[in-house]
């Protein structure tokens, strides 16, 4: 849910909004229901970034609903490349870490084990990998 709200506000704040669909979910069900956590929250709305929805599971299918798939680390990326059925899929597939400068096939840490700074870390990290992906995407579609 941080990378999205992230991703969010970057393109409601550059009034691109209504150009996007996003969503985020887990590889497993076991969060399923429920609100980002707290502490992300708090850390997001210090910057005006708001973390809203509730989890859900990543199914097969949303490859075919998205452009763009990403996970924030490498187990996370196999369980997604396991369900992917072509090339095609394969290449929607990406690390967060891979749209930040100098973060290409990092895994964006977890932030429980960060300490009290991991919180703000992880935004951190989605805020440089989000300008990132959206600077691509703008850079991809400047010419249509």
């Amino acid at each position: 849910p941080t990378a999205e709200g992230v991703f969010r506000h970057l393109v409601t704040t550059q009034g691109l909004a209504a150009d996007f669909e996003l969503d985020s979910a887990g590889t497993s069900a076991y969060h399923a229901g429920q609100s980002p956590d707290k502490r992300s929250t708090q850390t997001a709305r210090r910057r005006s970034i708001d973390l809203n929805g509730a989890s859900r599971q990543f199914v097969a299918a949303d490859f075919g609903r998205f452009d763009y798939v990403i996970a924030m680390d490498r187990s996370n990326f196999e369980d997604l490349r396991r369900l992917t059925s072509d090339a095609d899929q394969q290449r929607k597939l990406t690390l967060m870490r891979d749209w930040e400068p100098d973060g290409h096939g990092k895994d964006v840490p977890d932030p429980y084990y960060g300490g009290p700074r991991g919180f703000d870390e992880v935004l951190d990290i989605c805020i440089r990998s989000c300008e990132g992906l959206l600077e691509h995407i703008l850079k991809i579609h400047e010419g249509e």
